[in-house]
């Protein structure tokens, strides 16, 4: 049983970066407005080559969410079915599926807009207000995350994910990954 609290934080994820068309579940028009939405973030047009990059990464995260999480097999993932990956991701946060690895490896390369291989708090809530989050919540977010350093590096941010994910503690740094200062 997923608690209240880590249901909130599946919630933002899924209604904030998922569910792009707001139709309440996920399907692959919702990654074809997230590339457009990113592209646009970074300026980049459909023939450029990160555009294609951003492309292939998202739509093999589709494919791997969807074939995962996708129970009932309609082409698209519901709120359920997305708490109940989460779940179950929740109980062996060391094997993540291929497609959360993928997922968890594209939001620190987004976040990285310089890619120096660490994330400051003006590149993280620069694409946080790109998806509409408020960018001074999004800006406290991020030092509650980083404890107060002036960046995150890939093997913190890893282990945040995890934490994102899996604790129960209101308090942790992992909470606040995806831009959102309280739940």
């Amino acid at each position: 049983m997923v608690s209240d609290f880590r249901k909130k934080k599946l919630l933002h994820v899924f209604n904030s970066f998922f569910d792009r068309n707001a139709s309440g579940s996920i399907d692959k028009s919702d990654f074809d407005l997230a590339i457009e939405n990113i592209s646009k973030l970074r300026g980049w047009s459909a023939g450029d080559a990160k555009y294609k990059e951003v492309q292939t990464a998202l739509l093999k995260i589709w494919d791997g969410l969807q074939s995962r999480a996708d129970v009932d097999r309609d082409g698209e993932v519901s709120v359920d079915e997305w708490i109940s990956m989460w779940d179950e991701y929740a109980k062996n946060p060391s094997a993540p599926l291929e497609w959360q690895t993928l997922y968890c490896k594209f939001i620190f390369q987004l976040e990285d807009a310089s890619g120096d291989g660490a994330i400051d708090g003006e590149e993280f809530s620069s694409v946080y207000a790109s998806f509409g989050l408020n960018k001074d919540d999004a800006l406290a977010a991020f030092r509650n995350m980083s404890k107060g350093k002036p960046n995150v590096s890939w093997s913190e941010f890893q282990e945040l994910w995890k934490e994102y994910f899996t604790t129960e503690d209101p308090n942790a740094p992992g909470n606040f990954i995806f831009g959102k200062a309280k739940f």
